[in-house]
């Protein structure tokens, strides 16, 4: 069994993680760090978790980190992750970093919407952690970058319109809504309960977005052109789920059954993007809880534009699932194991 430690179990993420890998056959949890939570039961910590993993939270130095797993996610903060990281590989472990740390190619474009970088090096090896796309590179990385959620949904709903020149990536408009888990477990006030629910707004309005150059580098690379895009994400009222609505103008003059075919040839043979069927449209209660990820389109003729919709789980193919199937594409194990339980519904 691989040993696998968590480095920052105390988020969403983190515990999800958990979860899943109490399922795996091929690996166990075997460290759970957490400063916060040092010295408690990871199951005392989040009771959903009792009967299920018998594992205490640490807080170990981080020159014995490396000894005690043989496999890391980093669940931890952007600037934190870039200090972690760098020993772990140094000792010969392979990560997957959840953070935004090696997710953008460029360091002048990471450090203008993040901070300074101070493990520079490893942008160029780590590998974009997207299996639809990058499956063949992840089976070879020691380092991987976990997707964002927003970036998730987006580029699995764009990549085969834009890799068949079906539309024009300079008039690309996303309109994103994320469950409050997407903000963290921190106490925020603009989270709280009587903040969020009963009600809809939009946040980081004006390309504000961290997660824009994420988006906007997968993208050009796609369409094979520098793409600008216009995004503006909103907070929903229900713990998890993404649901993207992106719009874009039809410049090849293809028709419903020729992009239908196109996304069905596309994602034949990827077990976690599901095309829905014509007239029926992706909804985040179909997939709360799984490594799915649902897309579904619409041609407006009136205006000539495509839309296409995308549901994640923000949790799971947007955070943990996806960290857990690039652990598997990166240790050789199917990349299904412990993902293919049915979406929670209702």
């Amino acid at each position: 069994m691989l040993r696998i430690g968590i480095i920052g179990v105390s988020g969403y993420t983190g515990v999800e993680l958990a979860r899943i890998l109490a399922n795996h056959p091929n690996a166990v949890l075997t460290l759970a760090t957490s400063r916060q939570h040092e010295g408690r039961l990871l199951s005392e910590v989040y009771p959903n978790l009792k009967g299920c993993i018998d594992i205490t939270c640490t807080n170990p130095d981080q020159d014995t980190l490396a000894r005690q797993a043989d496999f890391f996610f980093t669940a931890v903060p952007h600037k934190t992750a870039m200090t972690i990281v760098p020993p772990l590989l140094e000792g010969g472990k392979k990560v997957v970093d959840l953070s935004a740390d090696y997710r953008i190619h460029d360091v002048a474009i990471y450090e203008q919407w993040y901070q300074k970088h101070t493990s520079s090096e490893l942008i160029g090896e780590a590998v974009y952690g997207l299996p639809e796309l990058y499956r063949d590179k992840i089976k070879t990385a020691r380092l991987v970058a976990n997707p964002g959620c927003y970036p998730t949904s987006v580029t699995l709903g764009l990549a085969p319109l834009l890799r068949n020149k079906i539309i024009d990536p300079a008039t690309i408009i996303i309109d994103s809504k994320s469950g409050t888990s997407g903000a963290g477990r921190s106490a925020n006030l603009a989270t709280l309960y009587c903040e969020v629910a009963d009600g809809f707004r939009a946040y980081k309005v004006g390309g504000t977005h961290r997660h824009i150059p994420e988006m906007e580098q997968e993208l050009s690379v796609l369409a094979g052109d520098s793409v600008t895009i216009s995004f503006t994400p909103h907070l929903l009222p229900v713990s998890r789920g993404i649901l993207s609505t992106i719009y874009a103008k039809n410049i090849s003059g293809a028709g419903e059954s020729e992009i239908k075919s196109i996304y069905k040839d596309a994602y034949m043979n990827e077990t976690f993007v599901r095309v829905c069927p014509s007239g029926n449209y992706p909804a985040t209660q179909h997939v709360r809880g799984s490594n799915f990820c649902d897309i579904g389109f619409s041609l407006d003729t009136r205006t000539g534009r495509v839309i296409i919709l995308a549901a994640i789980d923000n949790i799971g193919k947007g955070a943990a699932g996806q960290a857990i199937q690039n652990m598997n594409l990166m240790n050789g194990f199917d990349e299904r194991a412990g993902l293919l339980g049915a979406p929670f519904f209702p």
